[in-house]
C-alpha cells in the first residue's frame, strides 16, 4: 500500500455555470428537481479549502431576540440577533419552511459573523446562521451550542 496522497476529486460544475446550485445557507436554495428540497452536495464534490481560508471564518454564538417572516417570498425568516455587548444584527435565514418564527425567539444559534452584508428580497442580511439538512429526510436542524453561553462567544 502506498503512502502517496490520493488525488483530490474534481468538481465538474464551475461557479460561473448558469445552473450552479446556490451556496448552502445563502437563503437562495436551488430547486432544480421540483421537489421543493434543496439538493445536498456530496462531500466528494465539495471544493477543498486551506486551513488559512477556514481560519478567516468567525463563528460566534448569537441569541435570537426577534423572528418574523420576510415580507416577500416564502423561504426567509428575518432574525434580530444579539451578538454580545451592544452588537445586534439582522440575519435572513432560508429556514421559514422548516422552523416557525416563534420557535426561534430566545434560541442560541451559531452565526458566521464576518460575512459581508448581502441584500435579499429588499432586506439586508448581516451574517448567516448554521443549519444541517438530513439528506434522507430533508429535515433542517439549526446548529446551536449544547449549553447556554454568553452571546458573542467565539466558536472554535
Amino acid at each position: 500500500m502506498s503512502d502517496a496522497p490520493l488525488p483530490l476529486p474534481t468538481n465538474p460544475q464551475t461557479p460561473a455555470a448558469p445552473n450552479a446550485a446556490a451556496q448552502p445557507g445563502s437563503g437562495q436554495a436551488a430547486n432544480q428537481s421540483g421537489s421543493g428540497a434543496t439538493p445536498v452536495e456530496s462531500p466528494a464534490a465539495a471544493a477543498t479549502i486551506t486551513y488559512d481560508d477556514f481560519a478567516k471564518v468567525q463563528l460566534r454564538v448569537g441569541t435570537v431576540l426577534e423572528a418574523k417572516p420576510a415580507p416577500k417570498g416564502d423561504r426567509l425568516l428575518v432574525l434580530q440577533v444579539d451578538l454580545g455587548g451592544d452588537e445586534r444584527r439582522q440575519i435572513l435565514a432560508g429556514i421559514r419552511q422548516h422552523v416557525a418564527p416563534e420557535q426561534m425567539v430566545g434560541r442560541q444559534i451559531i452565526v458566521v459573523a464576518n460575512l459581508a452584508p448581502r441584500n435579499m428580497m429588499g432586506l439586508t442580511s448581516q451574517g448567516m446562521l448554521l443549519a444541517a439538512t438530513d439528506p434522507a429526510t430533508n429535515k433542517v436542524v439549526v446548529v446551536a451550542p449544547s449549553e447556554a453561553v454568553a452571546p458573542g462567544s467565539k466558536v472554535s
